[in-house]
């Protein structure tokens, strides 16, 4: 707890020296917005509301703060919504493929600075939504160091159609199926009608899911609060203890850093290798580390945890469970009940005590949705971290829960510079059977902004390749689906000179899920040759705006892809190309 040198607590950041001009101004402004002055001295709470009419996951999110402001008033403190940028995966990636999407995880964290920080506010409660909501709210909290609840404001309800099941991922995937004339159009259609059926995040193990519940094994969230259906009483029951807790939890003084610790981040991606959740994830926990001032290496807890921690779930659309069925068992909760001593139970959390504290009374309502430690779904990791000579920096793979296919793929490169083109070379007939399709350019740098490679994922799928061609890239996929052998977020980037840039058409390439490689096999010195080529050769294309900003300062996506402000370096490089072996 915080208190002043007397033992009482501290006084509050946001309460400004009465009759200085930044206290007259700021009493102006609140007095006419009809404050009264006995609640300028409360606890003031931010409520980081990420709303937009856009996208159905972030449109009851305007509904959650008028019960959110009632409990806050309740509990003593003093409400403030506050507005970010609200990117939806599936709104927003319609321009430039996608490239707008990861660096809009990182504009949600500067809007959260300017408002938090330059207000001095004391608190906020975030309300999360789709996929880079959750992330940027979090490491919004790490940088700011202020007291911060995430609420995870819930799941969509999917629907019904042609007598089955049918919700987002299925109408992502079945897109592909449409293009390679095996579902008709008014088919598709019909899916699309009926695939949502209310407000609310991706239903599944999607990565808005994966990061909600990530929220809570960090302790960042209210335990049982992940995953939720949107709108329904669990929904608003963490709402309203969010309200609660959060001026508490000033008054107590207990901020993230203390929370956000190596323990937290294990325990994480154990919850996340549990579920098989979203790759995505990765990146997104890297980053919160990155902000949080805290030394952990991300990816390499995934690769040293992934034959330790069994497949607890198998959840749509790693496995025949739905997300509805993952809350009916008991959710986050039941999960670490589960894994049990596979965590860190001493790691705080914001609800004031310890995960062990958090975790009592906590129950599995169906063993066959949660399963015990001994009877696991599958003895392989579905998310698996891969090194080679064609991505020194790293890369990840994500597999089935039920993992039967081939765990080496040999085959021969099919290269292209663009997805456009590779989709155009896919109804040309130019990939066949054991290709390896190779897609660079798509990295954070060379996007700008990591576009999305799961269109041609599904492309394959659909037509009938998926098990037969394998595909290599720096672009990052879809949190919903991986279908086949898909090698992603390959580090270091082709923009950067990585031995992505420097494979050619024929190349032999080995992804060999059992050594966790992936491997071009080239001699050195012809690689060598093709390195000063393309040294010689290479210019990044010319770019304007947000994506220009965010190709100078982002970092590699190994690193969680994060903001840095650039060094003095000569004219024309890039952060990357300045850290990038």
């Amino acid at each position: 707890m915080t208190r002043a040198p007397d033992g009482s607590p501290a006084p509050l950041r946001s309460n400004l020296a009465v009759g200085s001009s930044r206290w007259a101004v700021r009493r102006a402004q609140w007095r006419a917005l009809g404050i009264a002055d006995e609640d300028m001295t409360k606890p003031k709470i931010a409520i980081v509301n990420s709303s937009s009419k856009l996208a159905i996951c972030f449109s009851h999110l305007d509904d959650v703060v008028p019960p959110l402001e009632e409990a806050i008033r309740a509990a003593g403190g003093l409400p403030f919504e506050v507005r970010t940028a609200a990117p939806s995966d599936f709104i927003t990636s319609a321009g430039r493929d996608g490239r707008y999407i990861l660096p809009s995880r990182d504009l949600i964290v500067n809007d959260i600075e300017v408002a938090v920080e330059g207000a001095q506010l004391d608190g906020m409660v975030c309300l999360a939504s789709c996929d880079k909501t959750a992330p940027g709210q979090v490491m919004a909290a790490a940088r700011l160091d202020v007291p911060t609840i995430i609420v995870g404001c819930g799941y969509q309800p999917s629907g019904q159609y042609a007598g089955e099941h049918v919700d987002i991922e299925e109408v992502f995937l079945a897109a592909g199926h449409v293009a390679a004339g095996r579902m008709t159009l008014d088919h598709l259609t019909g899916m699309s009608e009926n695939a949502i059926r209310g407000p609310g995040v991706c239903a599944g193990m999607g990565t808005a899911n994966s990061m909600h519940m990530a929220c809570e094994a960090l302790g960042m969230a209210l335990p049982g609060t992940t995953p939720v259906l949107a709108n329904s009483p669990a929904m608003w029951d963490g709402v309203a203890r969010a309200g609660a807790r959060i001026v508490e939890l000033v008054t107590e003084g207990l901020r993230p850093r203390e929370v956000l610790t190596p323990a937290a981040f294990r325990n994480a991606v154990t919850v996340m290798l549990a579920t098989s959740a979203s790759v995505n994830s990765i990146k997104h926990l890297q980053a919160i580390a990155h902000e949080a001032g805290c030394d952990v290496d991300v990816p390499g807890l995934f690769a040293e945890l992934a034959d330790r921690v069994p497949l607890l779930c198998s959840v749509r659309p790693n496995g025949p469970d739905s997300i509805e069925d993952l809350e009916a068992a008991g959710g986050t909760r039941a999960v670490m009940h589960q894994l049990g001593d596979l965590l860190d139970l001493s790691a705080r959390t914001v609800a004031g005590g310890t995960l062990a504290d958090a975790l009592t009374g906590a129950t599995v309502a169906d063993p066959e949705v949660v399963r015990p430690l001994d009877r696991p779904f599958g003895d392989r990791p579905s998310i698996v971290m891969v090194h080679g000579s064609l991505a020194p920096g790293g890369a990840v793979v994500k597999r089935p829960v039920h993992d039967t296919g081939a765990q080496v793929f040999r085959g021969t490169a099919r290269c292209y510079a663009t997805r456009d083109e590779a989709l155009a070379g896919l109804s040309d007939g130019e990939i066949r059977p054991g290709d390896v399709v190779v897609l660079g350019g798509l990295g954070p740098v060379g996007g700008p902004g990591m576009a999305l490679g799961s269109a041609l994922v599904f492309a394959l799928d659909g037509a009938g390749l998926g098990d037969s061609v394998a595909l290599v890239t720096d672009g990052q996929m879809s949190g919903l689906v991986n279908t086949g052998t898909v090698v992603g977020e390959v580090s270091p980037e082709a923009a950067v000179g990585g031995p992505l840039a420097l494979v050619a058409d024929g190349d032999p390439i080995v992804i060999d899920l059992v050594r966790r490689a992936v491997d071009l096999e080239v001699p050195a010195d012809e690689l060598a040759r093709r390195a000063a080529v393309w040294a010689e050769r290479h210019q990044l294309p010319p770019d304007t705006g947000w994506l220009s900003i965010y190709r100078q300062l982002v970092t590699p996506v190994a690193a969680g892809a994060v903001l840095t402000p650039p060094p003095h370096r000569p004219s024309g490089e890039t952060a990357q190309e300045t850290s990038t072996p």
